[in-house]
């Protein structure tokens, strides 16, 4: 089974990408969907988040927003959330792992956003990252309900440049170029890649 690490900074077209992976029958790994499962009503991470950060559990579920102040600009409390989330995280990538190989899957794709940011390659076989020009980028982004200028500048500066992932990436998807040129480029990846198998 080949293991996909699929990256992008914000905005790149990531999810649009990882859904044209899952379109070619290819088992997709989101890890954002992960947590947001997690965070739901009755998610493994509610409990402990919320004795963690008091106040961020409303209605039974982890408040996103609350909890994205709380740690925002505050390393220390980052780290807190991570050493809850990311044990869960693992588990829930074994129970992936478990499924795709019981279905005889060749590929699959994780979906990881800092991929390069926590060392993600080291435990994939390629990786492909999603771009997009920069123009295209930031009106993708700044479209998004409740971003702004400092946001926006904020999670950039958490994620490695599109250049370097870029330089660094095993294959790159431009989705800058219309859905029908990205998903020919995706094609494109599965193609290659079970072309090297046999």
């Amino acid at each position: 089974m080949k293991i996909i690490g699929l990256t992008g900074s914000i905005g790149m077209g990531k999810s649009t990408t990882a859904a044209m992976f899952a379109a070619e029958g290819v088992p997709v790994y989101d890890a954002d969907a992960e947590v947001h499962k997690l965070y739901d009503k009755g998610g493994s991470a509610v409990w402990k988040v919320g004795e963690r950060f008091p106040g961020v559990v409303i209605d039974g579920k982890v408040d996103r927003k609350a909890l994205s102040k709380r740690v925002m600009g505050d390393p220390d409390a980052l780290k807190r959330l991570e050493a809850i989330v990311h044990p869960l995280l693992t588990e829930a990538r074994a129970a992936f792992f478990m499924k795709a190989a019981e279905n005889a899957a060749d590929i699959v794709v994780l979906d990881i956003p800092l991929l390069y940011e926590t060392a993600g390659e080291s435990k994939v076989d390629v990786v492909v990252v999603a771009t997009a020009t920069p123009e295209i980028q930031r009106q993708r982004v700044m479209s998004r309900e409740g971003m702004s200028e400092m946001k926006f500048s904020a999670i950039l500066a958490r994620q490695l440049p599109d250049e370097e992932k870029k330089k660094r990436a095993d294959f790159v998807i431009d989705t800058s170029q219309g859905m029908d040129a990205a998903r020919a480029q995706v094609r494109e990846v599965i193609r290659s890649l079970r072309q090297d198998e046999g």
